[in-house]
């Protein structure tokens, strides 16, 4: 019987390519996994906020449909507060009061508190007029 040299060449090509894909995979996985957990961490913080700012407006139509509580009414005839929490969220509510005295809600609207950046120079769409090539 003859004896055949064992070639590891191939082999040991496929095998350091299959363990690299292996190892790439691997630390996709690990990162794709760690921006999920901390995307699923920002919703729940956003959330808890949303529940707690709803929280103080329901205590504050609980309050309203009592009949000691006053607030003052806009021309409209609605009763409107902002509830704010220090991320920037809030939450403006508009209440008018019905003939009974209940609370009716006519607005309940999320918002954040935007400021523009100034800080980039932006273009206004406008060109600067020419005076004839002197800087």
């Amino acid at each position: 019987m003859k004896d055949l040299p064992i070639r590891l060449g191939p082999l040991a090509l496929l095998l350091t390519v299959v363990s690299i894909c292996m190892t790439v995979f691997g630390i996709l996985t690990y990162a794709t996994a760690r921006a999920d957990m901390n995307l699923a961490e920002a919703y729940a913080e956003t959330v808890r906020t949303r529940y707690r700012l709803e929280t103080e407006a329901q205590e504050y139509l609980v309050r309203l449909s009592d009949p000691g509580e006053e607030a003052l009414p806009d021309a409209d005839g609605v009763i409107r507060e902002v509830f704010r929490d220090e991320s920037g969220l809030m939450l403006r509510t508009g209440v008018r009061l019905a003939s009974d005295g209940d609370p009716v809600v006519v607005e309940w609207r999320f918002e954040h508190e935007w400021e523009e950046d100034t800080s980039v120079d932006v273009w206004d769409g406008t060109l600067p007029l020419w005076d004839g090539g002197n800087p």
